[in-house]
C-alpha cells in the first residue's frame, strides 16, 4: 500500500511539474526565445547521439556549447525572462481561458465583418492579422498597445486615412484587438506578381513566419484577399470570410498545415478548387 501510494504522489509529481513547464512555454511563444528552444533542442538530441555513440571530442564539444549557451541566456533574454515573471505573478500564465461561447463568436464575426464590408465598400485599405498558436509579440511590442474590444466602429476609425495607425496592421486574437500600427516583415519572393502592394507583400510576409491567418482589403479594388501559410487567395468572397471567422472564433484550429488547410477548405464548403474560384494562389 505505502509502494501505491508513493506511486501516486510521484504521478501527480511529474504532472504539476510538466503542467508548468508547458505554460511557461506558452509564455515563450511569439518571442525570441522560441528559436533559442529549438536548436537548444538539436544540440541536445546531438549530445545524446554523440554519448550513445561514444564520440569524445564531439560530446565534450557539445557539453561546452550548451553550458555557454545557457550562462547567456540570462543576458541575452533578459526582456523575454521578465515578461515571462510578470505575466506569472499576474497568474494569467497558469490558467487557460475558457472557450468561446457562440454567441460570443457571433458577435465578433458580425463586428469584423461589418466593419470590412464599409472598408471594401469606401475602398479603405486594411490589414487584419488574427493570431493563432504562434504568437506575435516581437510585432506588437514596437507598436501601439490597444487591448481593446473588438468592435466594427473601432477597426473602421484605425484604418480611416487620416488616422495614424491606418498605414501599419491590426493584430487581434480571439477576444482583444491587441496593438494597432504593427509593422510586418514583407515578402520578398521574386515570383510574386506586381500586382501586390505594400500591405499584401506584409501579409504574405508575416504568414510565412507564423500561422497567422490575414485578411487584406485592397484601396485599389475594394476587395478581400486572404493570406495564410505564404499563400494569397484573391477576392474572398463574404460568405467565405464569415465562414473563416466564425471557425476562428469557434476555438478551433484554423490552419496548422497544407493538409489540415485543404481540410479546413472542405469542411467549410468553401470551394471545390480554391486556385481557379478564388483568383490562384502564389507559388
Amino acid at each position: 500500500m505505502f509502494f501505491s501510494l508513493a506511486n501516486f504522489r510521484s504521478l501527480i509529481d511529474i504532472a504539476i511539474v510538466s503542467f508548468i513547464f508547458y505554460r511557461i512555454l506558452v509564455l515563450l511563444v511569439g518571442t525570441r526565445a522560441v528559436q533559442l528552444i529549438k536548436g537548444l533542442f538539436v544540440l541536445a538530441t546531438l549530445l545524446g547521439i554523440a554519448i550513445l555513440l561514444h564520440f569524445r571530442l564531439l560530446t565534450w564539444f557539445l557539453q561546452t556549447t550548451l553550458i555557454a549557451i545557457s550562462l547567456a541566456i540570462p543576458i541575452v533574454f533578459q526582456p523575454e525572462l521578465r515578461k515571462m515573471l510578470e505575466e506569472l505573478g499576474r497568474g494569467q500564465s497558469l490558467v487557460r481561458k475558457k472557450s468561446m461561447s457562440g454567441d460570443e463568436a457571433e458577435i465578433r464575426v458580425a463586428q469584423i465583418t461589418g466593419a470590412l464590408n464599409y472598408l471594401k465598400a469606401h475602398k479603405i485599405g486594411a490589414l487584419l492579422v488574427l493570431q493563432q498558436d504562434v504568437g506575435l509579440g516581437d510585432y506588437t511590442e514596437t507598436a501601439i498597445p490597444l487591448r481593446a474590444k473588438i468592435t466594427q466602429e473601432l477597426i473602421i476609425s484605425i484604418f480611416w486615412k487620416d488616422n495614424p495607425l491606418h498605414d501599419g496592421a491590426v493584430i487581434l486574437d480571439k477576444y482583444n484587438l491587441i496593438a494597432g500600427g504593427c509593422y510586418l516583415p514583407l515578402a520578398d519572393a521574386p515570383e510574386i506578381s506586381r500586382w501586390y502592394g505594400t500591405r499584401h507583400r506584409a501579409a504574405l510576409g508575416i504568414s510565412e513566419v507564423s500561422d497567422a491567418i490575414v485578411l487584406i482589403v485592397s484601396e485599389e479594388r475594394g476587395d478581400i484577399s486572404l493570406a495564410v501559410k505564404g499563400k494569397l487567395s484573391k477576392n474572398i468572397k463574404d460568405f467565405q470570410v464569415e465562414r473563416l471567422l466564425r471557425h476562428y472564433f469557434a476555438g478551433e484550429q484554423v490552419v496548422t498545415g497544407w493538409k489540415a488547410w485543404k481540410k479546413t477548405l472542405a469542411n467549410l464548403f468553401w470551394v471545390t478548387n480554391i486556385e481557379n474560384d478564388a483568383g490562384g494562389l502564389v507559388k
